[in-house]
């Protein structure tokens, strides 16, 4: 019984500090986008169309590659997203890998 406890304290822990972690790069997405980063959701076609953030572009992350030039220059600072983290963490390691740097993962949608 013992363990248990101990086991749901630690999940409890670990679930608050993901989402304290989620609220400052929320907020720090925010401050980039409305600074004039460009917001990118990852997502596919069809998620996008159910619903995505103001403002965002929809470049699916197996699509990436082959549509960076939309992006515009490397300088040019990003926001990227998709619906678990999954995908933007994705993106975000082929965008640095090609030149962006200035890239944030927002990870979830819900984090915004």
């Amino acid at each position: 019984m013992k363990a248990v406890l101990v086991v749901a304290a630690v999940l409890v822990v670990l679930f608050l500090f993901v989402r304290v972690r989620q609220r400052r790069v929320g907020a720090e997405a925010h401050r980039r986008v409305e600074a004039g980063a460009t917001l990118v959701d990852v997502r596919t076609p069809e998620e996008f169309a159910s619903g995505h953030l103001p403002g965002a572009l929809n470049i699916p992350v197996d699509e990436l590659s082959r549509r960076l030039g939309e992006l515009g220059s490397p300088e040019k600072p990003l926001v990227v997203y998709c619906r678990s983290g999954a995908r933007s963490t994705r993106a975000e390691q082929l965008l640095k890998e090609r030149g962006f740097q200035q890239v944030l993962n927002l990870g979830p949608m819900w984090a915004w």
